[in-house]
């Protein structure tokens, strides 16, 4: 922002939205070209979402207070957001509007008592914006950032684990371990939270009440007879019984890698990179979607 005298703003003859802030003084703002539909409407999206985005009385206030006119109250909150900010911006041919609400709703006072949803929102966010190159920074501030023109760039410039793992098509049962602890941009619980979805998954199939290796061998081990509890395919062949060996041992060395030394090691003494953490989600994920075409026998 900028103070400049009336006189001085119309000999450079600039465009720029101003109010007035003194007689003789003007508060001057650069004027944002409008986004395009897809984006307003991929904020709207966001911030309107109908289980993490604003409630409706959130949505009230913050039009209020941003002076955009409420024009459909009665419909759904991302069409109620798509609508008043599409109709402001285009009165006001600029995305000031816009973005004066995402500063307003991603303030971070807002979300003291709940830091996980404004990393959700900035995540989701960053996803929209960085094919226009802005990006939601740790104030709550749109800024400008990089640039992305593909999925992938977006999902590497929007800085969001989240993103990525959605572009690596990552099991929803890897995400419902993890995700709050990777909004948070915490590898090293993350990694613990997700190879124990591991265990998790075989008590819940099996019913048995162990953990770490002996349960991996109760519910995977061939046994004496060739009929695990969880065979991944019809162990018909040598090869086919050597896959479910091998599955076996994939799911106990995650767990022996992963989640016993992040469970007993300080944070300090162990981290994990976000390359890492990428790396062994999708490896958790191979093993939930082995999972899901598993037989389970009496």
């Amino acid at each position: 922002m900028l103070l400049v005298h009336k006189q001085q703003h119309q000999q450079r003859g600039v465009e720029l939205l101003w109010q007035s802030v003194h007689p003789r003084t003007l508060l001057v703002v650069p004027k944002y070209e409008p986004w395009q539909d897809h984006v307003v409407e991929g904020v709207a999206d966001v911030l309107g979402e109908t289980n993490s985005g604003l409630t409706g009385s959130e949505i009230a206030k913050l039009l209020e207070r941003c002076k955009i006119p409420d024009l459909a109250p009665g419909a759904t909150k991302r069409d109620r957001l798509r609508y008043a900010l599409t109709d402001r911006q285009e009165r006001d041919a600029a995305a000031n509007c816009v973005i004066k609400f995402i500063t307003e709703a991603m303030q971070p006072v807002r979300y003291r008592n709940d830091p996980a949803l404004f990393s959700a929102r900035q995540g989701a966010l960053d996803e929209v914006l960085v094919f226009i190159g802005f990006r939601i920074n740790e104030e709550g501030k749109v800024q400008r950032g990089a640039k992305a023109d593909t999925l992938s760039e977006a999902a590497r410039h929007a800085n969001s684990l989240r993103a990525e793992l959605r572009r690596r098509g990552v099991h929803p049962e890897v995400i419902r371990y993890c995700s709050q602890e990777v909004l948070e941009r915490n590898p090293f619980h993350a990694a613990l939270e997700a190879t124990k979805s591991i265990p998790d998954r075989l008590r819940s199939m099996t019913g048995l009440t162990g953990d770490g290796a002996a349960l991996i061998d109760a519910s995977l081990s061939l046994g004496q007879h060739n009929t695990p509890k969880v065979s991944i395919n019809n162990l018909a062949t040598v090869s086919e019984q050597d896959e479910q060996k091998g599955f076996s041992n994939v799911c106990k060395g995650l767990l022996g890698m992963f989640r016993n030394p992040t469970a007993h090691d300080p944070r300090i003494g162990r981290t994990v990179s976000d390359d890492e953490l990428l790396e062994l989600l999708t490896m958790v994920s191979m093993v939930h979607r082995r999972l899901d075409g598993a037989t389970i026998w009496p």
